[in-house]
């Protein structure tokens, strides 16, 4: 298998399959074809129907979007999902509304991994969205006692999260200390370690995702190294 993937600084698509995969010891061949200005679509299209990352190709089989990929992983990996039919609902649940959602959380912090940022501008609708996010933590562990979302175990719901994880801590978010700390204990899962490790590692810049962190967010520091 083959997985197709933007630059690991900023895309968050990309992270989520990559992730859970490396997550699950599944074996592919990374292809990262980096954000070049303007004509990523015609670039992509040469692999990817939609002329985007991420994009799966396994032999004949193409498959794009990184919800279509995780579902079509767990036709032959089923461990991704919970097995238990509630757990499993609330999981796909929640996938569904972080793939289609949080719109302006992608907008005013977007992903970034090798710079750490303060947010100093929080609109109504960022509040409302970081609002929403501490609910789904919250009922996650409440319902299934944790220390994942649907409990003991990691699973692609987690994945599906961790863009978002580290959002909240390169930027600093103001949730609460349980929520602050899965977030850290994501970003300390060995497979996202190493993929911030190789973000901070790449020479690109990308100056649009740059200044739209700025317009809600103080940049303080370029990172070294994650621990």
């Amino acid at each position: 298998m083959q997985l197709y993937i933007g630059n690991k600084n900023y895309s968050s698509w990309s992270l989520r399959p990559w992730v859970l995969m490396r997550s699950f010891g599944l074996e592919f061949e990374e292809v990262l074809v980096p954000f070049d200005g303007s004509d990523n679509y015609e670039r992509f299209k040469s692999f990817s129907p939609n002329g985007r990352v991420p994009c799966l190709i396994d032999g004949e089989v193409v498959i794009w979007e990184s919800l279509a990929i995780i579902d079509y992983l767990a036709e032959g990996c089923p461990e991704l999902w919970p097995s238990e039919r509630l757990r499993r609902a609330y999981a796909k649940s929640i996938v569904a509304e972080m793939h289609a959602g949080f719109q302006v959380l992608r907008a005013d912090c977007p992903l970034i991994c090798k710079s750490k940022f303060q947010i100093r501008i929080i609109s109504s609708d960022l509040r409302r969205e970081l609002d929403r996010l501490e609910e789904i933590f919250e009922q996650g562990f409440n319902k299934f006692g944790g220390p994942y979302l649907l409990g003991s175990t990691f699973c692609a719901a987690d994945a599906f999260y961790v863009p978002v994880a580290l959002r909240v801590l390169g930027y600093q978010l103001p949730l609460s200390a349980k929520s602050v700390g899965y977030c850290e204990q994501l970003r300390g899962l060995p497979a996202v370690k190493e993929w911030v490790q190789d973000a901070i590692k790449e020479p690109w810049r990308d100056a649009e995702e740059e200044t739209a962190a700025r317009k809600c967010s103080d940049w303080q520091r370029d990172l070294d190294v994650i621990n």
